[in-house]
């Protein structure tokens, strides 16, 4: 039973902590790679708060939407580099 609360501890641990350290950087947790300067403007608090919050639970696809992001502005990069 403790090794079930453990899982579920570090998970959402894992998700608040990418939370904050992505939160400069959330604009490149979109459908596609947007400018920093489109992304939405919110008090810092309330920004932040919402954002940790999403990132707490669901960090898995929040993993998987940056690595379409980046795949994304690689194929922009390499097709401006032609």
């Amino acid at each position: 039973m403790t090794n079930e609360y453990t899982f579920i501890s570090l998970y959402l641990f894992f998700g608040a902590c990418f939370g904050f350290a992505t939160y400069s950087k959330r604009h490149l947790f979109s459908e596609g790679p947007r400018k920093e300067l489109d992304s939405e403007k919110t008090s810092l608090l309330e920004g932040r708060i919402f954002w940790v919050m999403v990132c707490t639970f669901l960090w898995p696809i929040m993993v998987i939407t940056r690595i379409n992001t980046a795949w994304v502005l690689f194929k922009r990069k390499k097709k401006a580099q032609k």
